[in-house]
């Protein structure tokens, strides 16, 4: 713990991870994620730059975010810091740990444009989806649907029973995408439980 780390200690510890089969991996070395590239390129347009502004992230980047969201079960902000934390994660998607990472808001407003897109008449996120679990099914592969989920607990205020007085109750806020033929596609919908 006390020691520096060295040019190599990253290295050391992403074969590691390898040798211990990291799932991750083999989905890259499996599925050329570079054949989405051009359904993408039409669903996302991109401006030319000449306006300034940050550059935008790689549209297959984008797209590999989303399918570990879809895969892990994860919210845009828990996506943007595990792809932070995890080295697995920055792996797959092409990441050194001095790369820029898309933030959550980010990460959102690729999803929405892609679900608002349409490719042949559907929305782009389906078609895209699709595809990716056609090239998982042609490598012998299934492809598990989950559930997109955004949770966090709200303050919200609740009369109280007697006396005209307020007590403050907390509610647990859950966003969650349903995902349909283990495609990312679906409406949002707000649930409010205590």
């Amino acid at each position: 713990m006390g020691r520096q780390s060295g040019f190599f200690d990253i290295d050391e510890r992403l074969k590691e991870l390898s040798a211990k089969g990291d799932d991750l991996e083999r989905l890259n070395a499996i599925v050329d994620f570079e054949i989405f590239r051009p359904h993408l390129a039409r669903a996302v347009p991109r401006s030319d730059g000449s306006k300034g502004g940050r550059p935008a992230f790689d549209h297959v980047l984008m797209f590999k975010v989303l399918i570990l969201q879809a895969a892990h079960g994860l919210s845009d902000e828990r996506a943007e810091y595990l792809i932070k934390d995890r080295l697995s994660f920055m792996r797959f998607l092409g990441l050194d740990l001095a790369d820029a990472v898309p933030d959550a808001n980010t990460i959102w407003t690729f999803r929405e444009t892609l679900t608002r897109a349409r490719i042949d008449g559907k929305p782009a996120i389906e078609v895209l989806f699709k595809a990716y679990e056609a090239e998982l099914s042609k490598a012998g592969f299934l492809a598990m649907g989950g559930q997109i989920i955004d949770a966090s607990i709200v303050a919200a205020p609740k009369p109280a029973a007697r006396g005209g007085g307020h007590r403050a109750r907390l509610q647990f806020a859950q966003w969650v995408l349903h995902v349909g033929c283990g495609t990312a596609c679906g409406r949002w919908l707000r649930r409010v439980r205590d």
